[in-house]
């Protein structure tokens, strides 16, 4: 097997793994993970040769986009307060204390070395927190505040990753410079990322077809990153800018095909890329096991305690974090999105999970230093980035649902329910006022009025059938059953039309393109 048949083994992966993991009850992440460590023990399989400097340009920049199309802004500003004690104070907490550690338990080990250790298992892995807790029916605001931290994280751990390894190549360190770097950083990342939303936008604007359109959301990512790093930002930074200002701006309401489309290609990249990412992750056990030829119980041993210290860093600093949170969280006049209970601080504890980025971070840490000597300790530094990888994402991974069951941590379904079909009120009302203003233009037969009257209100019922409890219910009740029927008719009626439609096709003298655009168009009136 070549590395290419080996990529297309990977994306075959990651399509059967969604299924398969849903009735094993395992996350498709560590499915992929476990995946990638059966093909690397086996002797047909090759050793994955990819740049490490390309991992991360290659595989963030559009799972970072994934993620932030299933989010807002308003929830990333309604969560600052927890997002920052997460994304920004822990990673720095958690790299001191594995330096530390690390440092006294590794011999030789220089605490440049060791701190660059920490800094690249800091963070934990925002793909592996999106697409576990993502499925487990967890309350929105532990999700929110789960992709928070694991999209912003990477901005300070990669930062801080730059530089301990610069002091360790160069043997100075600067604690001034080092802030700068990040606030630089930071600063330069966000000014790209708007710069290229505005542009994106204007340029979608003028492209005007939805498969260019959609084909430029690809782009924009990776030109968003590389920019930035180029010019010494944040790409993880630039690219999460760049998509939040495009989710803001950029959305067309009546642009539906745009939207529908945009929608399936992105979920399709979403879950080749993300199993792609954790394939490439069990894939390195292969060079974890040469690194240990000889010295496997030393290397477990240190591999070990760096995963407790990680482990019990998180839980000891989301104790008081979160009560904190709750305190200044009672003073304020809004919402915010903060765990309500013990057990949702636990979910959050456990949900800790590192991966792509510590995996390209680790691999990526140079051979040698600017004398020409050896990096110190690479070959442990990556065995021990390795192991908490690893146990982290399968450990965690595997238990998560179970302890979510355990702790009977749900979203609030009444809730999200009830948010439902208040969203179909409005949306029914608009379309009401909105028949109102056309009544006032124009003038429109009774018949003809009444009808549109019932579609305004059908527009609400489609969307919750609960709404109509509060208005007219007990003659909703036929007429839903009704608008199922007139919908199941309706959609046979296009069934047989599109097959007519596609039949033609392999017709004598028949046009594909034409038939496609037909095609097309009976696709769209049926999701109507």
């Amino acid at each position: 097997m070549d590395q290419l048949a080996l990529l297309f083994v990977l994306l075959l992966g990651a399509l059967v793994s969604v299924p398969v993991g849903d009735r094993l009850g395992i996350p498709a992440p560590v499915l992929m993970t476990l995946f990638g460590g059966v093909l690397a023990v086996a002797d047909f399989v090759p050793n994955v040769d990819i740049p490490p400097e390309l991992i991360l340009p290659g595989l963030l920049p559009p799972l970072l986009y994934a993620a932030v199309r299933r989010t807002s802004w308003r929830q990333f500003a309604a969560n600052v307060r927890p997002i920052f004690l997460l994304a920004v104070a822990l990673v720095f907490v958690t790299m001191v204390c594995v330096a530390f550690v690390a440092h006294q338990i590794v011999p030789g080990l220089p605490f440049a070395a060791a701190v660059a250790l920490g800094a690249l298992i800091a963070p934990p892995d925002p793909v592996a927190a999106t697409s576990v807790a993502g499925q487990l029916g967890l309350p929105r605001r532990l999700v929110s505040i789960l992709e928070g931290e694991g999209l912003f994280n990477d901005v300070t751990a990669i930062v801080l990753y730059h530089v301990a390894i610069a002091a360790a190549v160069s043997g100075t360190f600067s604690a001034w410079q080092a802030g700068l770097d990040l606030v630089l950083s930071a600063v330069v990342a966000v000014a790209v990322g708007l710069v290229l939303g505005w542009g994106a936008n204007k340029l979608m604007d003028l492209l005007g077809d939805p498969t260019l359109q959609i084909g430029m959301t690809l782009l924009v990512p990776y030109a968003s990153y590389v920019l930035a790093e180029r010019l010494h930002g944040s790409g993880v930074l630039a690219v999460l800018t760049t998509a939040l200002f495009l989710a803001e701006y950029a959305t067309d309401a009546d642009d539906v095909l745009t939207r529908l489309a945009g929608h399936t290609f992105w979920d399709i990249i979403d879950t080749l890329v993300t199993g792609v990412a954790f394939g490439l992750i069990g894939l390195e056990l292969h060079n974890a096991i040469h690194t240990a030829q000889g010295r496997w119980g030393e290397m477990l041993g240190w591999a070990a305690a760096v995963v407790g210290v990680v482990v019990v860093v998180r839980l000891l600093w989301l104790l008081p974090a979160t009560w904190l949170t709750k305190r200044l969280h009672a003073r304020r006049d809004y919402d915010e999105e903060i765990p309500v209970s013990w057990r949702e601080t636990v979910v959050m504890w456990w949900a800790g999970m590192r991966g792509v980025a510590s995996v390209a971070l680790a691999l990526a840490v140079p051979l040698r230093t600017d004398d020409g000597s050896p990096f110190p300790d690479r070959d442990e530094i990556v065995f021990i980035a390795f192991g908490v990888i690893i146990a982290t994402l399968v450990v965690q991974g595997l238990t998560l649902p179970w302890l979510v069951r355990r702790l009977g941590v749900r979203a609030d379904a009444a809730r999200e329910k009830e948010f439902e079909k208040d969203l179909a009120v409005r949306a029914a009302k608009a379309a009401k006022r909105r028949l109102r203003e056309i009544e006032q233009v124009e003038e429109l037969p009774e018949e003809l009025s009444e009808q549109m009257l019932r579609r305004a209100f059908e527009i609400g019922i489609r969307i919750s059938p609960d709404m109509g409890e509060e208005e007219r219910r007990e003659a909703q009740v036929q007429r839903v059953k009704r608008i199922k029927r007139v919908r199941r008719i309706q959609n046979e009626m296009l069934s047989a039309a599109r097959h007519e439609v596609l039949a033609a096709r392999s017709e004598p003298g028949a046009d594909p393109e034409i038939v496609d655009r037909v095609l097309r168009h009976l696709d769209v009136r049926s999701l109507r």
